[in-house]
């Protein structure tokens, strides 16, 4: 079997780096090359410096994303990170209500980036949910974006298998989810219309201009920016302050930390910050 050059290797992770941001180090080639073999077999194409040259050239921009797909990582789970969502339900979302209840605005809308299969903004509309009273009297929206087609089309589909679901609260899941299966097939739990409505499953680039306007409540963007370098980091937090409403808060994941980053955002607690 060919081995992946050292070469051709900081070609192709220059080429992840320009195109997304993803900063794929040396320790990173035996990952890359084990992706690239399943591209290979897809494409048949037999070599890496042709499947190189295949995604560089100009008329296969279905092909690049396939190879972005395959690079990103992709793991979550409903309620990852739990300190962020008893945050939301003890302090922000209380108080986020009140004061737009107060000023007559029912305007409510969240961000997702780097939604990933959907568990995580599946999950805050869960959470929010329970703090609206009737939420037909409420515009409340939520954008969830990838880079990844593959995954945004199983967030979308929004069917997941018995252990994934585990760490739904049991009222929630009983409340959110429809149960399917059984006896010869097997269960898949799959999230109800008026959750699924609320959800907005979308591709972005996040180095790409972003194709919307905001404000944005808060935004979740959590265990992404670990795949970037200072500079691309410090970029995209900037960018999505300006996305942010006044008071809005940008979670990022607790591996993660905005400190030696240049940016107008407040700390407010570990991996939470104020605009």
């Amino acid at each position: 079997m060919e081995v992946l050059s050292d070469q051709l290797f900081w070609k192709f992770s220059d080429l992840v780096y320009k195109k997304c941001g993803i900063n794929l180090h040396e320790g990173k080639k035996e990952l890359l090359q084990a992706r690239l073999n399943k591209r290979l077999r897809a494409t048949g194409l037999s070599t890496y410096r042709a499947y190189y040259d295949h995604i560089v050239s100009s008329d296969c921009c279905e092909e690049i994303i396939h190879f972005l797909d395959s690079v990103s990582t992709n793991l979550t789970y409903f309620f990852r990170e739990p300190k962020h969502f008893d945050f939301l339900d003890q302090d922000f979302l209380p108080d986020l209500i009140s004061t737009k209840s107060k000023n007559n605005s029912k305007r409510l809308r969240v961000w997702s980036a780097g939604c990933s299969t959907g568990e995580e903004p599946y999950s805050l509309a869960m959470c929010i949910l329970e703090h609206l009273s009737d939420a037909r009297q409420w515009d409340f929206r939520i954008l969830a974006t990838d880079i990844s087609t593959r995954v945004l089309e199983i967030a979308a589909a929004g069917k997941y298998p018995k252990d994934k679901v585990e760490k739904v609260p049991p009222q929630s899941r009983q409340k959110y989810f429809q149960k399917h299966g059984g006896r010869e097939c097997p269960i898949q739990f799959e999230i109800v219309p008026a959750l699924k409505q609320i959800v907005t499953f979308r591709r972005l680039n996040l180095k790409a201009q972003f194709p919307f306007s905001g404000p944005f409540d808060f935004i979740f963007c959590r265990n992404v920016m670990i795949y970037f370098d200072k500079k691309t980091q410090q970029d995209l937090v900037n960018k999505m302050a300006g996305y942010l409403s006044e008071g809005g808060c940008l979670f990022v994941g607790h591996s993660e930390s905005l400190t030696g980053l240049s940016h107008p955002l407040n700390y407010i607690r570990p991996s939470v910050y104020r605009k």
